[in-house]
């Protein structure tokens, strides 16, 4: 049997994505991702919010993703959160330019 939330967990960190940063977005404490990480039953709703999370495809590694989830409602939301997701990502990115591009200004 496969265990979920190793997969999950070496998915996360593989991503880069800072942990309690990742817990914020999806509502959840560290703790929680932690806990989730051990826990080798882990949700497939979970795994899928992950997946939305960090960007990954889990149904190469999880098969039970794609004969439960693959009607397309859930592709389209799935998608929507998706670039919803990228969009934060990247404002995210320009602000910390803009910060850096001011700092450098301040200090001529």
């Amino acid at each position: 049997m496969i265990h979920r939330g190793e997969i999950v967990e070496q998915a996360v960190r593989a991503s880069g994505q800072n942990l309690s940063k990742l817990a914020k977005r999806l509502g959840k404490s560290r703790k929680w991702l932690y806990d989730s990480f051990e826990n080798p039953n882990l949700s497939l709703e979970y795994v899928l919010e992950i997946s939305k999370a960090i960007h990954f495809d889990f149904t190469e590694q999880i098969p039970e993703l794609r004969r439960n989830y693959t009607n397309n409602e859930g592709d389209q939301a799935m998608e929507e959160t998706t670039w919803k997701d990228k969009y934060i990502h990247l404002l995210e990115e320009h602000q910390k330019l803009l910060a850096k591009l001011i700092e450098f200004q301040a200090s001529r």
